[in-house]
């Protein structure tokens, strides 16, 4: 059986490399390009495999029934699975074509070099191209995973500067994004949405729907369901305003507004011990235990995060056209083939019937609008069947019906011996589901997780998410400390009854867990009197770990960092998910007089085993490190009884670029090691490495994000 996820289910070559006309080479890939750069990289194992020059890499953007089916473009394991798929691929490949060209030139292969696919014979100096020996064929096997692939020290364009694909279109506005399709007859929808997601349409006025009408505006219900489409843009934007007046709704309870952080430690709860590994397991959790009696040091904490947008600087959008019994979608969702199958669950067809293409658009990182999005096309495309629907989510759709990242809560203690170690650890996580994506097979009605489900006619009931159980996922994802910890009691809490719809965003609950747990362990090492570097590599026994802490400990210590007065300077470590990247992260801060934070100088520390692109790499990293600095300093969903409030960039924040800081970019050099997904790793060590900062820079601990001027105030006072 075969060892490597995607080649077990995609066997065979052909599905993943082409040899085709004009000189180019297609690969073919199931992920997808979310301004992570994973085109440029798999472009760049494909040419080093192939002997081929970077640019006839052509690399396809996945539709369904054509490219690969890799699952989701989620947890950053696209290098380790599409990354790993096509170097096999591309070395099987190289092998076929040189078995062939021996065939050809008559020669044997150990004659053979390659250059940019140009195949010459030391013997006998005979040639021939790549494209000469496939001309329009196939190869016709299977990709053999004990190929013997390039040695690191024969690379040539692995770890090189290459241009990113697709970036000359990128920044001469070439480039067609999902919101620039045009197509013969097409038409412009928009939504008309409820107040809250358990409001109902009670009455609609009829006159108003037929005075649109006469204006050329076609109205689309479906129960609560609510949408118009127009061939002019601007009139289906005018015609939503004037429907949306003529709409009444029943709001009956509202939404939910508890105390959050109160909430989420007393509501009911699914609670389950976490075992070695990072796994839950449907044990009864051991109570938490009187520290031991050799304890020189006990501290309790508790961080808190609240719910979080994917803040898409562009809004969800979906393309559909209904005909002939068939639905072919456009869409920017992150998982083709997962949203073909809850389509058809939804729209009751057959999954045959439908055609998934993946069109760039605004990327997210996470499960944002783009499902709910290409749903809501579809739905209006049956209705005006034969004619294409481009549907654009507006900000304030966006802002109030995307799924969010949970609000969590992180519950810490730890004991200390009278050396300074670490003797005793518990940590509970207590959140809503971060699982949330229309995933048929993870749950029992995938469809429930599309949010226009809920409101046509029958309705399905808001889904119920059940324990996700599997290592370092949903809640618990980072929840077991990589640190050499005797007995850590760790627990997943599960929790019911919360307000808001959540479901992935970008590391999931890593990033509160691993802030809290970075955080805490300053804390530790406050209370040691150690210095917090020195603290983490006395409970660190993997060397790259290790490797990764003392190289941003020398470079910070080398920069001074928090030396100028008023200035302060933390750090943070983690592996993501335990078996992914490492990466540690260290942060200079300045409170102002007005109680905001100030960014300076960021350093960051990376070992993602082999680097394919260095700059890409780079890129996911900072940006990485921009988003959740914005996350710990800025942002947070306000809601009341009548729906979300924090529904444009002024009532939800995020970070500008006068807060962006000097970041410097270490990457660990490991040729020939495995590949580390890394665009996620960077998240928590940076919510915990501002924490510290902070605290060196004023004395304050803060334990609830956002670390706005109200959090700053509010500790000062205490």
């Amino acid at each position: 059986m075969a060892g490597h996820p995607s080649i077990a289910k995609h066997p065979n070559l052909d599905e993943w490399i082409e040899i085709a006309a004009g000189g180019r080479i297609i690969v073919h890939t199931g992920k997808v390009e979310l301004g992570q750069r994973i085109y440029t990289a798999l472009a760049i194992i494909a040419a080093e495999e192939l002997d081929v020059d970077y640019e006839r890499i052509e690399v396809r953007r996945a539709e369904t029934g054509v490219d690969p089916n890799e699952g989701m473009t989620t947890g950053s394991m696209s290098m380790q699975h599409s990354g790993t798929a096509i170097r096999l691929a591309g070395a099987t490949a190289r092998r076929r074509l040189m078995e062939l060209a021996a065939e050809r030139l008559d020669v044997a292969v150990d004659s053979l070099e390659v250059e940019d696919g140009l195949v010459q014979s030391r013997d006998s100096n005979q040639s021939v191209t790549y494209w000469d020996l496939m001309a329009g064929k196939r190869f016709g096997i299977a990709v053999d995973e004990a190929v013997d692939i390039k040695p690191p020290e024969a690379h040539t364009r692995v770890g090189r500067t290459a241009t990113p694909k697709g970036m000359a279109e990128i920044v001469t506005g070439r480039m067609t994004y999902l919101h620039d399709l045009a197509m013969p007859g097409l038409m412009h929808a928009r939504l008309v949405r409820p107040p809250h997601y358990f409001a109902r349409l009670k009455g609609l006025d009829a006159a108003a729907v037929e005075r649109l009408s006469v204006d050329g505006v076609t109205v689309v219900r479906e129960g609560s369901f609510l949408a118009v489409a127009a061939a002019d843009e601007y009139a289906a934007v005018k015609a939503a305003e004037r429907l949306k007046a003529a709409a009444a709704w029943e709001e009956g309870d509202g939404l939910a507004t508890p105390e959050l952080f109160e909430a989420l430690t007393a509501n009911e709860r699914l609670s389950f011990p976490v075992a070695a590994g990072g796994a839950p397991v449907d044990e009864a959790v051991p109570e938490l235990a009187p520290p031991p009696e050799d304890a020189a040091v006990t501290l309790s904490a508790s961080y808190e995060k609240p719910y979080i947008m994917h803040g898409s600087m562009g809004p969800s959008a979906g393309c559909a056209l209904a005909e002939d019994g068939r639905l072919t979608v456009w869409t920017h969702s992150q998982g083709i083939y997962a949203l073909r199958g809850a389509l058809a669950r939804a729209l009751e067809m057959d999954e045959a019937a439908l055609h998934l293409v993946f069109t760039p658009a605004a990327g997210c990182y996470g499960h944002n609008g783009a499902d709910d999005a290409a749903f809501e096309a579809a739905l209006i495309a049956r209705a005006i069947p034969g004619v294409p629907i481009l549907l654009k989510w507006t900000r304030d759709d966006e802002h109030a019906w995307e799924p969010y990242g949970s609000a969590t809560v992180c519950a810490l203690r730890g004991s200390l011996d009278g050396d300074g170690n670490i003797i005793d650890w518990s940590h509970e996580s207590y959140g809503d589901t971060f699982m949330g994506r229309p995933v048929p097979g993870r749950y029992d009605l995938p469809e429930s997780r599309l949010v226009s489900t809920h409101f046509r006619e029958p309705a399905l009931d808001w889904p119920v998410a059940e324990p996700a159980m599997g290592a370092h996922i949903g809640i618990h994802r980072n929840l077991e400390p990589l640190y050499a910890i005797p007995r850590p009691r760790l627990v997943k809490n599960l929790v019911r009854g919360l307000p808001l719809r959540t479901s992935a965003l970008r590391s999931l609950g890593a990033f509160g867990n691993v802030a809290a747990l970075e955080s805490f362990m300053d804390e530790l090492a406050a209370a040691a009197g150690i210095d917090p570097v020195e603290f983490r590599l006395r409970h660190l026994d993997d060397e790259r770990a290790r490797d990764v802490v003392e190289t941003l400990g020398a470079r910070m210590a080398a920069d001074r960092a928090g030396a100028e007065e008023g200035r302060g300077a933390g750090i943070a470590f983690a592996r993501y998910k335990n078996v992914a990247a490492y990466c540690a992260v260290g942060i200079e801060v300045a409170v102002t007089d007005e109680a905001t934070v100030r960014l300076h100088r960021a350093w960051i520390v990376a070992d993602a085993g082999e680097v394919v692109d260095p700059g890409g790499l780079t890129a996911q990293l900072e940006g990485g490190l921009i988003q959740a600095a914005s996350w710990t300093l800025y942002e947070q969903v306000s809601w009341n009884g009548g729906g979300i409030t924090s529904r444009d960039w002024e009532s939800y924040p995020i970070i500008r670029f006068d807060n962006i800081p000097e970041v410097e970019t270490v990457l660990m050099e490991r040729p020939g090691l495995p590949f580390l997904g890394a665009g996620e790793t960077v998240a928590g060590p940076t919510g915990g490495a501002i924490a510290n900062a902070i605290f060196a820079a004023s004395g304050l601990r803060l334990r609830r994000m956002p670390f706005d001027a109200d959090a700053i105030r509010k500790a000062a006072l205490q």
